[in-house]
């Protein structure tokens, strides 16, 4: 009988041979028999518990090495196009290698996201560890959870923080990631069912302690898969920069360009300056410079930074941070317009006539310094006859020329009739330890509002030159509401006791005297957000089909390059269609466009989405505390298992469950949404007014829960009587309908 081998020489034979690893082929290499193989499952063993060895089903392997055969998650291509792979079974302590994936000719086209088997060479490269080969493509972005992961006996559980979820994952020991109890943890479903019925995951990422308050911002990052770190290529090209000289541009140093920012703002990336026109055809007329930082300079096509800015699409704000587009070194410091110091730009001067009606306008490509950085707040005063020591200075020559070309825009803008929806921006303030301290709403001032539609008509510009010279670039489109969503609109205008005009081709203007109808009513809060429901969701698109919401033919994005990338083909758009150099449009832009608006435009809302539950979630903090407070509000949605509201206070949405609004049976109407009581015949419906209890908040998940108490003054007490057999009395959903429209019409005939 041969001797036992030694560790060593076990440790040896797995690393040269990694697809003869189970104690089978361990015992026939080294000769092991009989009764000796009680010994080798000793040695075994002790390795393992040494850390030495890992055993996965029936074989064993190195800890810091991956298996033969491992399951990859494809990565995007980086800047010189090549594809790596995640291992997704790495279990070592230490980075985690990278896996450079080798196609064959005959291999499927692989993408971001993409799972595969794949079968991998350790290899001594400067980049990468393993080369990978494909065996099969085994699925598509496998189901993301984020949770709270709980330490069992064996394994855990996570218990995930979205609002909808109703289940807990299991977590098998080898799949723990180190994860210690009460930790966020990000996984992925490994398998549909585990042994308890639950269905299994494997973690991919610690998180921390989630009821820490900055990890509000950081579990949306996560959620939605936001990337929040820059490769060390991209760091690397942006740290190289250098601020752009005179060579090839015009001098706009001694225009009196201003920026004009939220107090808070973390970048300045668009100013502008006003003056009389000198023109003696245009008597009264007014000339509008708006100048842009000329980000195409710096992140020009094939760059690691365009790559990086095109995968991310856009930057994403959040209460307490930013998650930029570009690096700080651009974003911060050489494309942000800081007073008094040259920056790069692309500007237009457009020329507006007394009644404010553009007349023309023409782009040139500068280098400016801007003379004030300034807030709102500040010039709002400036204007109002208040001014600061900042503002009076330019008071005459800077800011007043600028309310008067405002003044001649707003009243062409009032012709134009844009949508003019009225619904508050929340701001939630927190403490420097990211505590939210108070929820106010935004106040809508004049200096918004000028800064607001100089920028519209700068896009307008771009739009318009571009597509005269016949330049491909993205337009900014919002088409018109389609009918089944402006027919729900009618219903509930009409039930308020309004109308909307049917049988004419839609303008902006029907909806705007529907808004005005309803300003200073009851329902004009329902009647806003159902008109904003009522529309479609803007988008990129290298067509033109207009901007329905802003009543333009032509729009594109042009102001914002630091945080949008669609703005960032605009200017390269611009540059080439007027010959400025050699980092306008590439042939690779041009072939991509309708992918690249896809992309940005899918972004886009995945920003929103983050944004959208970060603040969720804040309030629901900021709520904790004051469980079991009554709260005034409107009914804001209607849905078959609860009746969403909007409270005053906050403007935060909280969800009153059916089964809390009584015994009684609900019968829901889609069209008319509507829930009416099978006994009692109340009917529930948008708009109405509402007081609640709250009775639970969960800052994890933004959740809020509530108990109705009054509905339009009504006190509201849980039906608990039933008839015959403890069952409600239902009505047929005909009869149903037919109550529910009597009563939208006594309920509006009252509000009149």
């Amino acid at each position: 009988m041969a001797d036992l081998p030694t560790k060593a020489q076990v440790l040896d034979w797995i690393a040269e041979n990694p697809t003869q690893t189970s104690k089978r082929d361990i015992a026939r290499a080294f000769g092991v028999k009989g009764a000796a193989r009680i010994d080798l499952k000793r040695l075994l063993k002790e390795l393992e518990a040494e850390g030495n060895l890992q055993k996965a089903g029936k074989h064993y392997r190195d800890p810091d090495k991956l298996p033969p055969v491992s399951v990859l998650q494809m990565l995007a291509p980086d800047a010189n196009g090549d594809l790596y792979a995640r291992p997704l079974e790495w279990q070592g302590e230490g980075p985690e290698p990278r896996v450079l994936y080798v196609a064959r000719g005959t291999d499927a086209a692989l993408g971001d996201g993409d799972r595969i088997l794949g079968r991998l060479t350790e290899v001594r490269a400067d980049d990468h560890q393993y080369e990978a080969r494909l065996i099969r493509r085994i699925g598509h972005n496998p189901h993301k959870i984020l949770g709270v992961y709980r330490k069992r006996t064996e394994g855990g559980r996570i218990t995930p923080i979205d609002k909808g979820a109703d289940r807990e994952w299991q977590v098998p020991i080898g799949a723990t990631h180190g994860a210690q109890d009460g930790e966020l943890v990000e996984a992925e479903q490994a398998s549909a069912r585990g042994k308890l019925g639950l269905p299994t995951a494997r973690i991919i990422a610690r998180l921390g302690d989630p009821s820490a308050p900055k990890a509000v911002s950081l579990i949306a990052i996560h959620q939605h898969g936001i990337p929040d770190d820059f490769p060390d290529k991209v760091i690397v090209e942006a740290d190289e920069m250098k601020p752009a000289g005179l060579s090839g541009r015009e001098d706009m140093r001694d225009l009196p360009l201003i920026t004009i920012d939220p107090a808070d703002a973390r970048d300045h990336d668009d100013a502008v300056y006003a003056h009389a026109d000198d023109d003696p055809k245009n008597v009264d007329g007014h000339v509008v410079w708006v100048a842009i930082a000329d980000v195409a300079h710096y992140v020009t096509p094939g760059t690691a930074l365009d790559f990086e800015a095109r995968t991310r699409g856009n930057s994403t704000y959040f209460p307490d941070r930013v998650v930029p587009m570009l690096p700080d070194r651009l974003s911060g410091d050489l494309c942000s317009l800081h007073e008094g110091v040259p920056r790069a730009c692309i500007a237009v001067r457009m020329r507006f006539d007394e009644h404010g009606q553009k007349i023309g306008h023409s782009f040139h490509r500068g280098l400016m310094r801007s003379l004030a950085s300034l807030n709102y707040q500040e010039v709002q005063d400036a204007l109002d006859g208040a001014p600061n020591d900042a503002c009076a200075p330019i008071l005459d020559e800077v800011l007043k020329p600028l309310h008067a070309a405002y003044l001649a825009v707003a009243r062409a803008r009032d012709l134009r009739q844009p949508l003019d929806l009225d619904l508050p921006e929340r701001r939630i303030e927190l403490s420097e330890a990211g505590d939210v301290t108070s929820v106010n709403f935004r106040e809508r001032l004049v200096a918004h509002r000028l800064i607001e539609d100089f920028m519209v008509l700068a896009n307008v510009c771009a739009g318009e030159t571009l597509a005269a010279k016949r330049q491909p670039l993205l337009y900014r489109v919002h088409e018109e509401p389609p009918p089944e969503k402006l027919d729900s609109l009618r219903e509930t205008a009409q039930a308020s006791g309004l109308t909307l005009a049917k049988g004419q081709v839609l303008q902006t203007r029907h909806l705007n005297k529907l808004l005005n109808d309803a300003a200073g009513t009851d329902v004009a809060e329902m009647i806003n957000l159902s008109t904003l429901r009522s529309m479609t969701q803007a988008y990129y698109s290298p067509e033109n089909f207009g901007h329905f919401g802003l009543a333009l033919k032509t729009y594109a994005h042009f102001t914002s390059p630091i945080r949008r990338y669609s703005d960032l083909i605009v200017h390269r758009g611009l540059i080439s269609a007027h010959g400025w150099g050699k980092d306008g449009l590439s042939v690779g832009d041009i072939e991509r466009l309708d992918r690249t608006a896809e992309h940005i435009s899918e972004t886009e809302r995945r920003s929103m989405a983050a944004e959208r539950d970060t603040t969720d979630r804040y309030l629901a903090a900021y709520l904790s505390e004051r469980v079991g407070n009554e709260f005034t509000g409107r009914i804001s949605g209607i849905a078959r298992f609860g009746v969403f509201v909007k409270l005053d206070e906050t403007a935060a949405d909280g969800l009153i469950p059916i089964r809390s609004l009584g015994s009684e049976f609900f019968h829901y109407d889609r069209e008319a949404q509507t829930l009416m009581g099978s006994d009692t015949g109340r009917v529930i419906s948008l708009g109405q007014r509402v007081t609640v209890r709250l009775t639970e908040a969960v800052p994890v998940t933004g959740g809020l829960m509530l108990e109705l108490l009054e509905i339009e003054g009504d006190q509201v007490k849980p039906n608990t009587q039933t008839r015959g057999r403890g069952k409600p009395v239902r009505r047929k959903p005909g009869q149903a309908k037919a109550h529910a429209g009597k009563t939208a019409r006594k309920v509006s005939r009252r509000r009149k």
